[in-house]
């Protein structure tokens, strides 16, 4: 078939944009239906006098969010979509791994965890003249108890910041601001109660996962399909609390197809007391296409609660989380914890206002962007060496990517023969609920934020060798 898009040079949006945005229309519209073949990107460049790439960075946005699907050696198929709710943004209003393996006699020489990220670009001269304007003298008032949520002016900020880059629809009134994702968890479960049942994607956060068990919270490992949480071992699970990471998901890098997103909606939708929590932990590092817009944004009934840190975006010392509340449960908080002060305190909420407001944060985003990008290409580059014995997956976003040995090989082996190299990597065990996953797993994890491109190379180079050796 053929697609006459408008397209409008040197307007606003860019080509690709402008292609993504109208196909997707076309399908969500009906105007392209289930199973319909969409031109090739060669075919549809050619009659849109545009190049290859560009068509290409919008068919693959398109097959990332799960409106098409790209079919080996016959082309892009158009994926059912009926029933979905609109996902357009509305107007503007007004006004964790454990480390299992220890360090040979030499010590780890390289060490590709997947947590922490590349500090020595943090923009440090920035920060230091925003603290000083902070801490001059006619701010003296920052000293004084602020709002218990948090400054209205820095919630503001994040609730512009979260709409316009995710796509979140939400007042700054709904936001929380705390001291991490540990405390805001443990707010949200005095916000609804003990008693609940929590079904958590498999494998899956750790940490969030020891606070829900601490807290005395019952919780239900639910495998995972190529879309995220399978939704039917959901509905079986007897949960009424899922947690997720649809944008893409911590460890396996899955990224929720609309399809799948308006199943789960529909599955909280189906009692009053159900609710997704869906964490957006490094929404902001996805290196094809634009960024994945959050459930959230598809939410009409006020089911998800929507989380996000600056630890990964700024610096993990940045320990400023947030929390958007649905209306329902804001009112719960109000009655029941308005009294709590904030975690936070006002001069680290004003220097991280300034910096949002200021541009500092768009620019020092767009800098680690194009820097993690390139430890990334570089990374998958090295590691096509490995490719006849192991599968990546888990690519083209976050800060980490995963190995799948294709022979089975135990996980505990390789990481073993990587530490007698001197390299340390993280089993994907790790990061699993129940021990039936650790003697089957054959798959590591690999972080790349920390690592320089010198160390990047040495450190695959060093790992070809310890699992070509057998």
């Amino acid at each position: 078939m053929e697609l006459m898009i408008p397209l409008k040079a040197g307007g606003p949006k860019s080509m690709y944009e402008q292609i993504y945005e109208y196909v997707k229309r076309e399908i969500r519209g009906g105007g392209l239906r289930e199973g319909v073949r969409l031109p090739s990107t060669r075919v549809l460049a050619e009659n849109l006098k545009v190049s290859r790439s560009t068509t290409q960075m919008a068919y693959d946005q398109l097959t990332a969010e799960g409106y098409i699907e790209a079919v080996p050696g016959r082309g892009y198929f158009v994926l059912g979509m009926e029933e979905l709710a609109e996902v357009e943004i509305e107007p503007e209003p007004a006004g964790g791994f454990i480390r299992t393996e220890k360090a040979g006699s030499g010590g780890a020489v390289i060490d590709f965890s997947p947590r922490g990220i590349d500090l020595s670009h943090f923009p440090y001269n920035a920060w230091r003249k925003i603290t000083r304007n902070t801490l001059v003298e006619d701010n003296r008032e920052m000293f004084l108890t602020g709002s218990p949520q948090g400054e209205p002016a820095l919630r503001e900020a994040v609730r512009g910041y979260l709409h316009s880059a995710r796509g979140v629809n939400c007042q700054a009134d709904q936001i929380i601001i705390g001291a991490g994702s540990e405390y805001l968890l443990m707010l949200l479960y005095q916000i609804m109660g003990a008693g609940r049942t929590i079904a958590m994607e498999n494998p899956t956060y750790k940490q969030a996962y020891r606070v829900f068990e601490s807290l005395g919270y019952k919780i239900i490992p639910v495998e995972m399909d190529g879309a995220g949480m399978d939704v039917r071992a959901l509905g079986r699970s007897g949960a009424d609390i899922a947690y997720v990471m649809p944008s893409h998901q911590y460890p396996t890098g899955i990224v929720m197809p609309v399809v799948r997103r308006q199943e789960l909606l529909q599955w909280a939708g189906q009692k009053k007391d159900r609710f997704l929590i869906e964490d957006d932990y490094d929404s902001e590092f996805r290196y094809r296409g634009r960024p994945i817009p959050a459930l959230q944004g598809l939410d009409k009934s006020g089911k998800v609660i929507y989380m996000g840190t600056f630890s990964k975006s700024i610096a993990p010392a940045i320990r400023i989380g947030y929390m958007v509340l649905p209306r329902p449960l804001l009112g719960v908080y109000r009655e029941k914890l308005g009294f709590y002060a904030s975690t936070v305190s006002r001069i680290d909420q004003n220097i991280i206002y300034q910096f949002l407001t200021g541009g500092y944060y768009e620019r020092h985003l767009n800098r680690m962007r194009a820097i993690y990008k390139g430890k990334h290409d570089l990374l998958l580059g090295r590691l096509k060496e490995l490719e006849e014995d192991f599968e990546i997956y888990g690519e083209n976003a976050g800060l980490h990517i995963l190995l799948r040995n294709r022979k089975g090989k135990a996980e505990s082996r390789l990481v073993e023969q990587a530490q007698e190299r001197g390299v340390r990597v993280y089993g994907l065990s790790s990061c699993c609920i129940g021990e039936e996953h650790v003697s089957r797993s054959s798959t590591v994890v690999l972080g790349y934020a920390r690592l320089s491109e010198e160390q990047i190379n040495r450190g695959t180079g060093l790992l070809r060798e310890a699992w070509k050796e057998s």
